[in-house]
């Protein structure tokens, strides 16, 4: 996770407060907007309601995700919370309560889906170390590469299991080794 500092936060906060927050009935005639001027009105709306997307980003920092990409899913929440309002037709006076819930779910969702993502990175990096083990002890026991059959039964894992971390490590070998040989021809 990488650290937004105070003066990231500075220019968000200065962005989103560029935009103050409306009165009922403001929000009242935006919304009516909405249905004949669709774009402008719903602009309006986000702008003015961007403080609930930071106050959510900040909120839910530190837990995986940097505050200013938890800043941009809230934004497009906020863009989604407020074309749903007002298709809906819902009052002027809950649409900052329903754009601070739908911010607040897209950003646990968000936050959910990293971990996930890392889990599942983490998982494969784990299962690379182990297929690569048995593939090198196996190799250095036979004296030959070993087969899909046998590195099975070494790490007991389904063939269908080695083959893919298989094909997968090869992938990630020939990346690898491709700019190895990039940076080598790029330092001549």
């Amino acid at each position: 996770m990488t650290h937004v500092d105070d003066t990231d936060l500075d220019a968000l906060a200065a962005q989103v407060h560029a935009f103050p927050k409306l009165s009922d009935d403001e929000v009242a005639v935006l919304l009516a907007l909405c249905g004949r001027e669709a774009g402008r009105a719903r602009e309006r709306l986000v702008e003015h309601n961007l403080t609930i997307a930071l106050d959510q980003a900040i909120a839910h920092g530190n837990r995986g995700l940097d505050v200013s990409d938890l800043y941009q899913e809230g934004t497009i929440a906020t863009i989604v919370a407020v074309t749903e309002y007002a298709t809906r037709g819902g009052p002027p006076s809950g649409l900052r309560s329903y754009i601070s819930r739908v911010v607040a779910a897209h950003l646990e969702r968000a936050i959910a889906e990293a971990a996930m993502s890392e889990e599942s990175e983490n998982a494969f990096v784990h299962d690379a170390q182990l297929y690569e083990t048995a593939e090198i002890g196996l190799r250095h026991d036979l004296g030959r590469t070993a087969s899909v059959m046998e590195l099975a039964a070494a790490l007991e894992w389904p063939e269908d299991r080695v083959e893919l971390i298989g094909a997968m490590l090869t992938n990630a070998r020939e990346l690898y080794d491709a700019d190895i040989v990039q940076y080598l021809d790029d330092e001549s």
